[in-house]
């Protein structure tokens, strides 16, 4: 009896294989879907998720809210970064984290060294119609949420566009982004023999 290829196994078996005790952390704006999406993709791979706005809420005993309205972003980003790396080091798991947090330099290094990034992009029309659900977001306290969410993405598409990996958040089944983000990663970890490749040159 032959063994099979490893190709041949399911996606989730590469995937875990190729992780090793790495993390998979999904980055982007809000709205984008990072704690629907890494929910499922966490179940897909039988990973622990986490997502990182909860843990910082629990950490500090305050909503995020509260945390930007009585310390300000920058003592948020602090506490936010300490829990990213604390979830990190308990890896592998999937880790949803706040649109900001890619946007810390230091923040993304750990991230580099302990994980696999993902960006879930979205439209802004996408964005605009899952974030007005929802009135919790402290950066689009705004008189034009529109203009500012226009903002946020012109001044962070840039820097998530470092992550490793980029899937397109969109609006059909869940599923079927979380399927989209398993390929891309399979690609990404996964890539095809480079010494075949050199060879058919």
């Amino acid at each position: 009896m032959t063994t099979p290829e490893p190709m041949g196994d399911p996606i989730e078996a590469r995937l875990r294989r190729a992780l090793g005790s790495r993390s998979i952390v999904l980055v982007g704006l809000m709205g984008a879907g990072k704690s629907t999406v890494g929910r499922r993709l966490a179940s897909r791979l039988g990973l622990i998720f986490k997502d990182a706005d909860i843990e910082i809420e629990a950490a500090a005993g305050l909503t995020i809210p509260d945390i930007f309205a009585i310390y300000g972003e920058p003592s948020f980003r602090d506490g936010e970064e300490r829990v990213i790396s604390r979830l990190l080091r308990a890896g592998p798991l999937v880790l949803a984290t706040g649109g900001g947090a890619f946007m810390r330099e230091s923040t993304r290094a750990r991230i580099a060294e302990s994980g696999v990034s993902v960006w879930l992009k979205a439209e802004l029309d996408v964005l605009m119609r899952r974030v007005r659900k929802r009135g919790n977001r402290p950066l689009l306290q705004t008189e034009d949420p529109e203009r500012t969410m226009r903002d946020l993405m012109d001044l962070r598409h840039p820097v998530y566009a470092a992550s490793d990996v980029t899937t397109l958040s969109r609006d059909v089944a869940h599923d079927r982004v979380v399927q989209d983000v398993l390929e891309a990663l399979d690609a990404y970890l996964n890539p095809p023999d480079e010494s075949r490749a050199v060879a058919a040159q």
